[in-house]
């Protein structure tokens, strides 16, 4: 039997969404808060000081990626189990976060019982996701098909990335500086996300990534 609590660590560029994480953690017997950040680079330096059991993530941090986080820490801190909290849709991004080596998937408008029932298995050593998440998931082994029917799914995690921001309204320096990477970068990215969009245009792009970014579902 546990006798100390479990440490958990929260990386959410929200404050108040920290704060009310904080207070939710830190209500529970067996859970206590030991650090939060705001961004990627913050996460990683102060995660890899703290070392707690858990990594409560949202995938759209301020500054750098969420889905590049959980690939370093699983790199420099194995033994932190990452539980994505997010309000982006699980078909779309839970199987990416997975892979990228978290432990558990909730979205932001499920109830506090399931965020937290969400941590307390991945410190069990079991991975949590929704029925309806893990449903899709299932399906797409046995019938190899992708989870979502979007062609947006074939994107590479970098590729929705820039996506995403582009339909935020990010021109390509800021989504360059966003992401520590280089214009010219960007600029391959999104010529790769037109090939598989099968968009012709620059204007083509911009007006899908909009669209797609109006049509999500929010927190």
């Amino acid at each position: 039997m546990r006798t100390q609590k479990a440490q958990i660590f929260i990386v959410d560029d929200h404050p108040l969404v920290r704060e009310w994480l904080t207070n939710l953690i830190n209500q529970r017997p067996d859970l206590v808060v030991c650090g939060e950040a705001e961004d990627a680079a913050q996460a990683l330096q102060a995660i890899s000081t703290a070392k707690p059991e858990v990594a409560v993530v949202d995938i759209a941090l301020k500054s750098g990626s969420g889905l590049e986080l959980i690939k370093d820490l699983k790199q420099t801190c194995p033994e932190v189990a990452v539980v994505v909290l997010s309000m982006h849709d699980e078909l779309l991004y839970a199987e990416r976060a997975f892979r990228a080596g978290a432990r558990g998937y909730v979205m932001k408008r499920e109830s506090t019982k399931k965020i937290v029932e969400a941590i307390r298995a991945v410190l069990d050593g079991k991975r949590y996701m929704s029925e309806r998440a893990a449903a899709a998931l299932a399906e797409k082994l046995v019938e190899g098909q992708q989870v979502s029917a979007s062609p947006v799914a074939l994107l590479s995690d970098r590729e929705l990335e820039v996506f995403e921001l582009l339909g935020q309204g990010q021109e390509t320096r800021l989504i360059a500086e966003s992401l520590h990477i280089s214009v010219k970068t960007v600029q391959a990215f999104c010529a790769r996300i037109k090939e598989k969009l099968k968009l012709s245009t620059e204007r083509e792009l911009l007006r899908e990534a909009v669209r797609w970014q109006e049509n999500r579902p929010k927190s």
